[in-house]
Formats: C-alpha cells, sequence, structure tokens
C-alpha cells in the first residue's frame, strides 16, 4: 500500500491490513519540500532529492537520502526533520523488482481513478443523499475493473513469477 500523507492511513492500513507494506507517495514528498523552500532552491533541491528513487538499490538510496539531510539541513531543518520522521516510508518500494517501482513510489494509479470519479460526477450537481453517492462510486469501481480488468499495468507482466514467489 502506500499513501500520500493522510493523517491515520498507516495505521488504518496496518491494521486491516497486517502484511502489508507502506510506502509514501514521492511524489506528494516532493510536492510538499517544494512547498516548504524557497523559489530559488526548489529546482536544485527537486533534482537532489529525484536521486533518491533513480537509485540501483535501498542501500544507494539510503546513502543519497542522507547526503541530502547533510546538504540541505542547515537551511531547511524543518524540511529534513520531516523527512527524517516519515524515512521509514520512503524507501519499501526497493524491496520489489525494478521494473515496477515507479507504480509503487507514486499514487498515479490510485489518482487516475480519482479522476474518473470526478468526472463523472461532475454533471450530477449534487447526490439527494450519502447511499446515493456510494452507489455511484461503487459503481463506477465495478465499472473501471471491468474495463481494465485483463490489462496488465506497465512491467508487473515481466515479473509476476517474481510476485508470485513473495506469497508462496
Amino acid at each position: 500500500r502506500h499513501a500520500d500523507g493522510v493523517v491515520g492511513m498507516k495505521t488504518a492500513l496496518a491494521r486491516t491490513y497486517p502484511k502489508a507494506h507502506f510506502q509514501r507517495c514521492l511524489v506528494h514528498v516532493m510536492r510538499n519540500i517544494c512547498a516548504k523552500v524557497r523559489v530559488d532552491d526548489r529546482e536544485k533541491i527537486m533534482n537532489e532529492f529525484k536521486q533518491v528513487h533513480q537509485q540501483t538499490n535501498k542501500e544507494e538510496a539510503t546513502a543519497v537520502l542522507h547526503d541530502f539531510y547533510t546538504k540541505w539541513g542547515k537551511v531547511y531543518s524543518h524540511v529534513i526533520r520531516s523527512l527524517k520522521d516519515i524515512e521509514p516510508d520512503l524507501l519499501v518500494f526497493y524491496n520489489y523488482p525494478k521494473q515496477i517501482r515507479a507504480s509503487i513510489y507514486s499514487t498515479n494509479m490510485i489518482e487516475s481513478f480519482n479522476n474518473v470519479i470526478k468526472r463523472k460526477a461532475k454533471p450530477k450537481a449534487e447526490f439527494p443523499n450519502e447511499q446515493s453517492l456510494d452507489t455511484f462510486i461503487g459503481i463506477q469501481a465495478m465499472s473501471y475493473n471491468e474495463r481494465y480488468f485483463n490489462r496488465i499495468h506497465k512491467g508487473f507482466g515481466q515479473v509476476q513469477d517474481t510476485l508470485e514467489s513473495y506469497f508462496d
């Protein structure tokens, strides 16, 4: 599972899916960093932080992340403190095959579905009650699943045997 910092999400997921791994969405982490640094530093900081998810393995990524802390810690101590607090959730994607890491460290797939819901709900202006909204979202989810049921997301077909071995 992965998330973008929703309060209580990690705890709820751990309670419901105790064996699931938790990954922060690095795209959202980068957006949060951007919002907290000077405009003049944003491009440089983003280019350096992106190196975290472009390494060969978790050890190299950890070294890059710690170098990032050292370089920017004096100027942006609040940003670095926040990153250190969530560090265990930043590099979980390195536990998986390289072909699917990008799908794990971002919430793009989830956001794509959310955009479908928004687009289909927009013409409705409002729903008469919560039950009608629940029904609408349920129908959209079933329709989305039907449409993409046989689709294999980028990289997952190449590593299907590896992923299946995780559950033996």
